[in-house]
């Protein structure tokens, strides 16, 4: 196989002007949920749906990995690195109106990771979103043949076969599509990593992601010493 030939996708999706998405977002909450224009705060967790303001003023539009507290009890989440850029704000997708609820406060391209910091009078953090529920986190990574699972904003809950695991990135299985890039990827209720890309064709083609492990082990260098799920 000419390896040059394989492409691999970014699930980010993108360029979505932020007036269209928030409409957009505004009508589907209001079919799905009669008190959607009620004051509170957006509930967030690993899966949920984000939309990340771009400086053209469009949004990416992505999905959380995690939120939790660092160790001085801010509350921070993850996503995919190239959803957004460091000051980027958040919004919660289903809630936009309710405007930012936090910012990436700083992007690892390498690891392609991003740590957002929340505005915790405007977030209700979970630990279940859809059919993953994080309770723990695994820093080793998964192994051939562990069935991975993911819960993202555009495809919902999949799940597939561990085939590849390094040190920094696992390719699985999982059917993942555009929008799904920071996903949680969980083994049981034990959060591995998330999910970046695929390969060739969405769902058919092999799921790309980073372990969480190095990304936990890459916090500590950025202020981030301690990690608490909710």
């Amino acid at each position: 196989m000419n390896r040059s030939r394989i492409r691999l996708h970014r699930c980010t999706v993108g360029r979505i002007l932020v007036i269209v998405a928030a409409v957009g977002m505004l009508m589907l909450t209001a079919v799905t949920s009669p008190a959607s224009a009620a004051p509170g705060k957006a509930p967030l967790g690993g899966g949920s749906g984000i939309a990340i303001l771009q400086t053209d003023g469009s949004a990416a539009i992505c999905t959380l990995t995690t939120i939790g507290f660092d160790q001085r009890g801010g509350l921070i989440g993850l996503t995919a690195g190239h959803c957004g850029d460091a000051g980027a704000r958040v919004l919660s997708e289903l809630w936009p109106l309710r405007g930012s609820v936090g910012v990436i406060e700083q992007v690892n391209a390498d690891l392609d990771y991003a740590l957002i910091r929340f505005d915790p009078s405007a977030v209700r953090p979970l630990r279940t979103v859809g059919a993953v529920t994080i309770r723990s986190v695994q820093v080793t990574p998964p192994q051939f043949p562990d069935i991975a699972c993911k819960d993202g904003r555009t495809s919902g809950h999949t799940c597939g076969i561990v085939w590849i695991s390094g040190h920094e990135v696992h390719i699985t299985q999982m059917c993942v599509i555009e929008g799904d890039s920071g996903s949680p990827v969980v083994i049981g209720d034990r959060l591995i990593g998330m999910v970046n890309a695929y390969f060739e064709v969405a769902c058919l083609g092999p799921e790309k992601g980073t372990n969480i492990g190095p990304v936990m082990r890459d916090l500590q260098h950025r202020g981030v010493t301690g990690y608490r799920l909710v």
